[in-house]
């Protein structure tokens, strides 16, 4: 059996405001800084023997601190990354409504094989590369517990699969900044333990809400 702690990133100014991230290098704010912090410390006991993180900061940057106490590295893999969203990567959604109107009701759509221009990954082709991504970890990994601080969209993919939902439609799970996901592969099939655990983040500022973030994308 594979343990699995998947992770979103903590918190960005760009969480806040509601903007399209998927692949612009975005830093964690100072909020986001404080999630990290407080979610090496809720996982300071976790026997985590393997610790991987996205490529892009906000998701190093959530992983530093638990590197410093449970393992001496982060390996680093670009699959882990967040989905592309091409020409509206950047853009807020009253700028994205105003400027796109057509792109934004078709995003609304929520189809599974429509990519958005300027090189944006479909749904059916982000999944494609998360199940790639999944596929080598538990090959490179069989048997452990692994930590994986990776992003929103990547976790609604993962929530999915295991769910048997469809790739079409909007996001139906909560995915809070640096909450903590417990999966576990067994008898070659994956299995959710528990999802959305969030009490580390007590005391610290509300969170966007994660239906409006998703709504904005906001991953």
């Amino acid at each position: 059996m594979t343990e699995l702690i998947v992770i979103r990133h903590g918190e960005t100014d760009w969480n806040r405001q509601h903007r399209f991230q998927g692949q612009i290098d975005v830093p964690l704010n100072a909020i986001g800084l404080q999630q990290a912090e407080r979610l090496a410390e809720r996982l300071v006991d976790e026997p985590i023997e393997v610790l991987v993180a996205s490529d892009l900061q906000r998701a190093q940057a959530t992983a530093a601190p638990l590197a410093q106490h449970r393992v001496p590295q982060v390996l680093v893999e670009p699959l882990w990354r967040e989905q592309s969203f091409g020409v509206l990567e950047g853009l807020d959604v009253p700028t994205i409504r105003s400027t796109h109107p057509d792109l934004w009701a078709q995003w609304t759509r929520h189809e599974a094989d429509y990519a958005l221009p300027g090189g944006a990954e479909s749904n059916t082709a982000f999944y494609a590369r998360i199940e790639q991504a999944l596929a080598a970890l538990l090959a490179a990994h069989a048997g452990r517990r692994v930590a994986v601080v990776t992003h929103g969209g990547v976790l609604d993919m993962l929530w999915r699969r295991v769910q048997g939902q469809p790739l079409h439609g909007p996001r139906t799970c909560d995915i809070p900044n640096t909450g903590i996901n417990r999966l576990r592969w067994h008898d070659g099939g994956l299995q959710i333990v528990q999802w959305a655990d969030a009490a580390h983040l007590q005391g610290l500022p509300e969170q966007p809400s994660t239906a409006q973030q998703a709504a904005a994308t906001g991953r």
